[in-house]
């Protein structure tokens, strides 16, 4: 196809978008140099990720299981993605206390990753026998049917922790009623908006938003992921200046008084 003479690669109506995007490329890139450089940020203190051991060593101590629940959405979603981190980091502690983790799943691609990360994280403790492949089983792909097998094990099994780690919907509140009425120290986190005040009443420790997806960089420690981090994060500072300065601009603009226009020829005596 050839093209004409008029035609353009650029389209002016998204240059705004392509600043940005560079703009935020640019910050994350230079915050990784930064952090590889040794220059590594600082991220302040996530309560919920730190009383991960805490409630896996009270789990130990009372000879109970601990149930982690990775949302009901499938790989695709980030949310699930971060779950599968969060789920990394129990399941390395629970191997280090020789803890039993239950990890019922709505979806089969999700069982998969989580046996993979379930698996390594015992490895990476040092005990690969604990890890035991039907305790990350899959359940259905029906809602309610994944949430009555959810809390029909909370109250069989009465474990002493759960985490509720990825996308929830309606059945938030029952899982997090199911594990308050046994007694259990609940850790839970999304970035589901309508969930979160149903996360927050019932639960001890509640991830929102940004701390959830936060989680993986918080965890690993890792130069390149806080490095990525802060980029982020000065992205985003640098968008709301520029908001906020367009909104006193336009505010400025309106609230001035306009100069008189000169007469016309028509107006003229």
């Amino acid at each position: 196809m050839v093209l004409g003479a008029d035609a353009s690669f650029l389209n002016p109506d998204k240059l705004l978008l392509l600043v940005v995007l560079v703009a935020t490329c640019a910050c994350i890139i230079a915050s990784m140099v930064l952090a590889r450089a040794g220059r590594v940020p600082k991220i302040r203190r996530i309560a919920g990720l730190e009383a991960v051991e805490e409630a896996v060593g009270r789990a130990t101590e009372m000879g109970r299981p601990i149930l982690f629940v990775p949302g009901i959405q499938d790989m695709d979603n980030p949310m699930t993605v971060a779950g599968i981190t969060v789920l990394s980091r129990v399941a390395g502690t629970a191997a280090q206390y020789d803890a039993t983790l239950d990890v019922p799943v709505s979806r089969s691609l999700v069982m998969q990753a989580a046996r993979e990360s379930v698996q390594a994280a015992a490895l990476q403790a040092g005990q690969p026998d604990w890890f035991d492949p039907e305790r990350v089983r899959y359940i259905t792909d029906e809602q309610f049917g994944y949430a009555a097998y959810a809390a029909g094990a909370m109250a069989r099994d009465k474990p002493a922790a759960c985490f509720y780690m990825g996308c929830f919907f309606a059945e938030s509140l029952i899982l997090a009623e199911n594990g308050n009425a046994v007694g259990a120290i609940q850790i839970a986190g999304t970035a589901e908006t309508a969930q979160l005040p149903f996360f927050v009443a019932s639960c001890d420790y509640t991830l929102i938003g940004e701390e959830f997806f936060a989680a993986s960089a918080y965890l690993s420690g890792a130069p390149d992921q806080l490095g990525t981090l802060r980029g982020q994060d000065i992205a985003k500072a640098l968008i709301a200046l520029v908001l906020v300065g367009g909104v006193v601009m336009a505010t400025v603009k309106v609230f001035t008084p306009k100069s008189d226009r000169a007469p016309t020829a028509e107006m003229a005596p």
